[in-house]
């Protein structure tokens, strides 16, 4: 088992950053792929990025690619999603998500952090 918490939401600005971090705990050898989440209130959840634990594969949401970057520290067991150029769009929670396979549904889950950006 898995156990993933999420820090680093919080208020900013449009054209502001924030980086967005994801303590791994457990099994976190079983890890194999890990990505971000977001789900802004009455839509639907969408993936924003994702990679596999040793950094190889990296994808982005079309809506985010060029502002936002995913990244992990293994020595850490850290996840990281630096956000740069936000705008309003972006604002929703943000989750960060792990899985131990290379296909198929994320398994581990965090509780979400909150981001929200004004104009």
């Amino acid at each position: 088992q898995v156990q993933l918490v999420e820090s680093g939401g919080g208020l900013v600005q449009a054209g502001g950053s924030l980086r967005l971090s994801c303590a791994a705990s457990g099994r976190t050898s079983a890890i194999v792929r890990i990505a971000w989440f977001r789900q802004a209130p009455g839509k639907e959840r969408e993936r924003v990025a994702a990679m596999t634990w040793t950094g190889e594969l990296r994808s982005y949401a079309d809506s985010v690619k060029g502002r936002f970057a995913i990244s992990a520290d293994n020595a850490k067991k850290t996840i990281y999603l630096q956000m740069n150029n936000l705008k309003p769009d972006d604002t929703a929670v943000y989750f960060c998500a792990a899985r131990r396979s290379v296909i198929g549904n994320y398994e581990s889950w965090g509780q979400g952090t909150q981001v929200t950006v004004s104009s």
